[in-house]
């Protein structure tokens, strides 16, 4: 359930300055919504995984502090980051 080192490279690589960006709000942000549906998708798959379940919401509530962080910091780079996640309000 873990993301690739490939994936997470490209991610890393989208939304970071360099390759080891690693630690950028909008990095962090990315990569937790990336894990965040691949724990969904197994979520659907295994309903009874209590602790894919409880790693999701985990998971859930650290990108929704984040972004509550990166809409205070940057707005208009908050906004643009939503509409490159697909992510909704």
């Amino acid at each position: 359930m873990a993301l690739t080192k490939e994936n997470s490279a490209s991610i890393i690589s989208k939304f970071g300055a360099n390759d080891k960006d690693t630690g950028n709000t909008k990095v962090q942000i990315a990569l937790l919504t990336e894990r965040i549906k691949q724990l969904t998708e197994h979520s659907k798959r295994f309903p009874k995984d209590a602790t894919a379940k409880r790693a999701l919401l985990k998971d859930v509530g650290q990108r929704r502090r984040l972004m509550r962080y990166y809409q205070r910091k940057d707005l208009d780079a908050y906004r643009q980051l939503i509409k490159d996640l697909g992510l909704r309000k």
